[in-house]
């Protein structure tokens, strides 16, 4: 997952291309970390589901121990692996029978709904940290939205907010290459103002020519705020599927 040696990861999050909608370290502090980011995608919650769980489609190469994302696997049950197969080498100067790696194990898997799964990905697992990657499945009007979720705590010998920064970075390609498979719904820039209005301590706009917020009209994100994991598994409380 995240084989390389931490600068060169660093330099990848920093090129990475984008995530279709969000993504950011939500929290940070001495004990761990929270990468949260979200997109959303045109296809229905049941395709979202196949290809989630079929990571060899979309988990980025780089990011394999084998380099090659045909070796990875999945098995969406409780207790199922995310697994990557080490192919043996057989070459007339070396060979080498075939290995393996878990990458994660799932904790919890609703159809179409969420899949979560407990591990230390790439560098973490020399480290006696536990993390929960927790993803989302929810339907919404522009099509399915996936939020994804990976939180991570523990001793590590990493500074907190250099390995979170990499982290993020890697989640976000992984994320994005499974948009790009989906077909990800575009989303409008945010419009910067050309001058931004001086404040006053209290945060209000001293210019009192400003249009008033009060008769304006709420923009889209004003009106779709940003779900919480918490906000998606209360659906599955209320339908007494989950804890």
């Amino acid at each position: 997952m995240l084989k390389f040696r931490l600068p060169v990861v660093l330099a990848a999050a920093a090129l990475f291309v984008p995530v279709p909608a969000s993504a950011e370290v939500v929290s940070s502090g001495p004990n761990g970390f929270v990468s949260r980011h979200e997109a959303i995608v045109e296809a229905n919650p049941r395709d979202v589901w196949l290809a989630l769980i079929s990571p060899s489609g979309w988990w980025a190469a780089e990011h394999t121990w084998s380099g090659d994302s045909a070796n990875l696997t999945l098995t969406p049950q409780a207790g199922g692996c995310f697994c990557e197969k080490i192919p043996e080498v057989n070459e007339p100067d070396r060979f080498t029978l075939e290995g393996s790696v878990e990458h994660m194990r799932v904790i919890q898997a609703y159809p179409e709904v969420a899949l979560r799964m407990q591990g230390a990905l790439g560098p973490l697992q020399s480290e006696p940290v536990t993390g929960i990657l927790t993803i989302a499945i929810s339907k919404v009007d522009e099509g399915t939205r996936i939020v994804w979720e990976y939180n991570v705590g523990g001793a590590m010998r990493y500074e907190i907010p250099v390995i979170a920064r990499a982290v993020d970075g890697v989640m976000g390609v992984q994320l994005t290459g499974l948009a790009e498979l989906l077909g990800p719904v575009a989303t409008a820039p945010v419009e910067e103002p050309s001058e931004a209005p001086a404040e006053s301590a209290e945060g209000e706009a001293a210019d009192a020519t400003l249009e008033d917020p009060a008769e304006s009209e709420p923009s889209e994100a004003e009106e779709a705020p940003r779900p919480s994991i918490d906000d998606v598994f209360g659906d599955l409380a209320e339908d007494g599927a989950g804890s």
